[in-house]
């Protein structure tokens, strides 16, 4: 049976006193994601800011903080992926590499890009000659965003200098990562000033996962929310913002995420299986469902859905 990181084990504890069960811990031969990061891109404390959210987090170092970002871990293969290159990627990759501790490889077989914002793919900056210098790591990205990158630097010298080669996704179609696993890509409306945004189905051996860090609005989506949850086993859900009151000094247009609360009264009428897939990610520094204690946190766990929290296993 494969240890699992101290730090992943102390989540573990935590998300189940909190009501989010673990579903699933790895074995030598299993494939898993991991849950790397859960706050919204520019991350938690939030630069500048003076709200109590943040105030006293300048003064600690929260290992429960990182931008949003998950895991893939194929044991059997000695291989692993990551969702989303964020400005905490060098943790990441490190924590990401402890669930394969005999494999010599630093860093991830591939990164599956979801768009251009900063927290969602910045993070390449580290597989450059000013750090790790890495050497054809696959990037997998929709095609306005491999353009984006092969002509605009910094980028661009990861390209020419071969740290990284892109693999271009196309909508709706699976990417093979190994028998039993793929990945496809589904576009989702969201600001789109420099690539397209994606969310993901990943299928493993047995059990399926949803991951849509952003998008607009739930009903502006050519596809049906509740009938993507019902097709996989997870669904990890935008979850940017509780509720409006949290972005008073915020013109709410410029920033269309679905509130925690319009999600929760769009899924009430599901039966408590459906529920239960729903699993909410991506959370701005005010964000009250960063706190396990919170009132907001007791609401949705009461309601039947999830939180992600740093560390969480989902058997695939």
């Amino acid at each position: 049976m494969m240890l699992l990181p101290q730090a992943g084990i102390m989540a573990q504890n935590q998300s189940l006193a909190t009501g989010n069960n673990i579903s699933g811990t790895p074995n030598e031969t299993g494939v898993f994601l991991v849950v790397l990061g859960t706050v919204q891109d520019a991350g938690s404390p939030h630069i500048a800011c003076k709200k109590a959210c943040c105030a006293s987090l300048f003064l600690m170092n929260d290992h429960s903080r990182r931008v949003v970002s998950l895991g893939l871990v194929d044991l059997s293969n000695r291989s692993k992926y990551l969702f989303e290159a964020t400005p905490d990627m060098t943790m990441q990759m490190k924590a990401l590499k402890g669930y394969v501790p005999d494999d010599p490889k630093e860093t991830p077989d591939g990164i599956f890009l979801t768009h251009a914002h900063i927290g969602h793919y910045t993070g390449l900056m580290y597989l450059g000659k000013e750090a790790i210098n890495a050497n054809q790591v696959r990037v997998f990205a929709m095609p306005k965003m491999k353009i984006f990158l092969e002509n605009n630097g910094p980028w661009s010298q990861l390209v020419t200098n071969k740290n990284i080669v892109i693999s271009e996704l196309t909508d709706g179609e699976s990417v093979s990562l190994a028998s039993g696993l793929q990945v496809k890509p589904l576009r989702v409306p969201h600001r789109d000033e420099y690539s397209e945004t994606v969310g993901y189905v990943i299928q493993g051996p047995e059990k399926s996962a949803l991951f849509i860090p952003d998008i607009d609005k739930w009903g502006q989506w050519n596809l049906n929310i509740i009938e993507q949850i019902s097709k996989v086993d997870y669904a990890f859900l935008d979850a940017t913002f509780f509720d409006g009151e949290e972005i008073n000094n915020r013109d709410i247009s410029e920033i269309p995420h679905p509130f925690v609360i319009e999600s929760m009264e769009r899924f009430k009428n599901l039966p408590s299986e459906e529920k239960s897939k729903i699993i909410f990610i991506h959370f701005n520094h005010t964000n009250p469902l960063l706190d396990p204690e919170s009132e907001a946190t007791r609401e949705v766990l009461e309601n039947g859905y999830r939180i992600a929290r740093m560390n969480d296993i989902f058997k695939l």
